[in-house]
């Protein structure tokens, strides 16, 4: 399968202007100025007129089993499904599980990422979910990174009432553990902690940072824009080295102040955007706890919220070149691929993503295959 895609206007994520791309297979094979079709057989000529061509987005935080529970089994949250996510520009996900770690098993949570690198986009995982010891497949989240294909770390809950409330020598010995895998394995070996409002905030973040050699960047803190007391944190570990990962809103209406959160982390001393990621947390559910604790209401989350944080921070003068790293080189960086996704490169997955004047969604390329084209989906899950 060969394509070539004519008059891109490039974002790299950096912009570099005009280009040519041939993508053969899977990958990005050329990029130049001008190519020309040579007459190559087959050939699928793609003109996007000037469009504006970014890489897919990576989404770092999805409940690809669904997720929920909060108020009873009638709670949980339906599975995720691949028209949501290429119709908004999302061409790799991570998937975990949330307070349910019973009925959503890590086995299911690894044979739906499967199937959905089967159905056309790029999928990880992350072994366990909020509870500390962690429940994996093999015994081990060491053995889980090395020898399940899709699982690249684990994930934990951290100052929330859902927790397990874990130590810093607790996060230590489990961040070691997937270090450790990591290096085995090739993978990211990436630990991602749940925050919750508690009290302790990112104390046993900076404990186990403190008192063990695990790198800064195998530690993953998400829904750091739940409090101030989390975004302050959280300047710190970047300042420290370390990456922080913000929740996109539920609604329409909570897209701005999402958006405004970031502004605010951003103009923290030592705080640059390329520490920062910005993750969906869809089929995830939005529970509401009163001040006694108990559930009173429950939503969950759209990954459409996404591209639109990204729209509301090119509206507030933020570069789109800048705006974009929140969902492609950042998140590529965590995973461990560099120059494979999250860029627009020569070698790089055809991971692709198309935006008309007005940067709403026109197209996108999922792994050299077109999956949506000026807003008609070519691709879709197999029960869709």
């Amino acid at each position: 399968m060969i394509k070539l895609i004519k008059n891109a206007d490039v974002y790299a994520p950096e912009h570099i202007g005009m280009k040519d791309l041939l993508i053969a297979g899977e990958k990005i094979f050329a990029m130049e100025d001008h190519l020309d079709p040579c007459g190559i057989p087959g050939l699928e000529v793609l003109d996007l007129e000037g469009r504006k061509l970014l890489p897919g987005y990576i989404d770092m935080h999805v409940h690809i089993t669904g997720g929920g529970g909060e108020q009873g089994p009638a709670s949980r949250v339906p599975e995720s499904y691949l028209t949501a996510f290429t119709t908004n520009g999302i061409t790799t996900v991570l998937g975990l599980l949330g307070t349910d770690g019973i009925t959503r098993s890590v086995e299911n949570l690894v044979t739906k990422a499967r199937a959905l690198n089967d159905e056309g986009i790029t999928a990880y995982c992350l072994t366990s979910s909020y509870g500390y010891p962690p429940v994996t497949m093999t015994g081990s989240v060491e053995k889980d990174i090395m020898m399940l294909d899709p699982v690249i770390g684990v994930k934990l809950a951290v100052s929330d009432h859902r927790s397990s409330n874990p130590t810093g020598e607790e996060l230590i010995r489990l961040a070691t553990d997937a270090r450790r895998g990591g290096l085995l394995s090739g993978k990211a070996g990436l630990v991602t902690m749940h925050m919750g409002s508690g009290d302790a905030a990112l104390e046993p973040v900076f404990y186990a940072l403190d008192y063990s050699d695990v790198p800064v960047k195998n530690f993953l803190p998400t829904h750091m824009s739940r409090t101030t007391t989390l975004l302050d944190q959280g300047a710190e570990l970047i300042r420290r080295g370390g990456f922080i990962d913000i929740t996109a809103g539920s609604t329409e209406e909570t897209v701005e102040p999402v958006a405004e959160k970031l502004l605010y982390v951003l103009g923290k001393d030592g705080v640059t955007i390329d520490h920062i990621t910005l993750s969906s947390d869809a089929f995830g559910s939005q529970p509401k706890f009163d001040e006694k604790g108990e559930c009173i209401g429950l939503s969950y989350s759209s990954p459409e919220f996404l591209h639109k944080t990204v729209k509301t921070l090119v509206k507030k003068g933020v570069a789109l070149e800048e705006a974009c790293r929140i969902l492609t080189s950042n998140p590529a960086n965590l995973l461990a691929k560099n120059g494979v996704k999250g860029c627009v490169a020569v070698g790089a997955d055809a991971d692709l993503l198309v935006l008309g004047d007005d940067l709403s969604i026109d197209s996108l390329i999922a792994r050299g295959k077109t999956a949506l084209l000026h807003g008609e989906k070519l691709i879709k899950g197999r029960f869709e």
